[in-house]
């Protein structure tokens, strides 16, 4: 005869077996034989010093932390994932009631594309554009800071829109 205890166990073993559990996420459409990816530095057609830096590095962070490619050198790549910033703006949205700026706004206007090893075009994203505030400070150091901050969430932002894109939409 079974006691409470055994049949409590067993319950939950029933319960643990027949939950489901599994690991998603990690289905792809891409196209077989696209193991390997490359993301060169960015080209800037704008005006802001700089601005490529962080976007690269945002997309080489979403594509390391996804982990369903590899990311390697352009030499070693199945395919290779450029980007163009094409443009860039700061105006202000906000102001106190002295008339001084309280709060910025930034865009941002690239394009992507998605090509094989040989130069074959997979895909191309034109446009692609995001926009964040941020508030002015006090000093000027300040407001650069601010400015870094959101342009670096831009970046992530466009990454992950991207990333899924390229995992999902093929």
């Amino acid at each position: 005869m079974l006691s409470w205890k055994n049949i409590l166990v067993l319950l939950c073993l029933v319960h643990l077996w027949g939950c489901g559990y599994q690991m998603v996420g990690k289905e792809t459409h891409i196209p077989s034989g696209l193991t390997s990816i490359a993301i060169p530095t960015f080209a800037n057609s704008t005006l802001e010093p700089g601005i490529e830096i962080p976007f690269t590095q945002a997309f080489l962070r979403e594509f390391i932390l996804d982990r369903r490619v590899n990311v390697v050198d352009r030499k070693e790549a199945d395919s290779i994932l450029e980007g163009v910033i094409n443009y860039f703006t700061i105006s202000s949205t906000s102001y106190n009631r002295s008339g001084l700026v309280l709060e910025y706004q930034t865009t941002v206007l690239m394009d992507v594309t998605l090509k094989k090893r040989t130069g074959e075009i997979i895909w191309v994203e034109k446009g692609v554009s995001e926009t964040q505030w941020y508030r002015q400070s006090s000093d000027a150091l300040g407001d650069e800071a601010n400015k870094a901050v959101a342009i670096q969430q831009m970046g992530r932002f466009v990454a992950q829109r991207i990333r899924n894109r390229f995992f999902s939409q093929f």
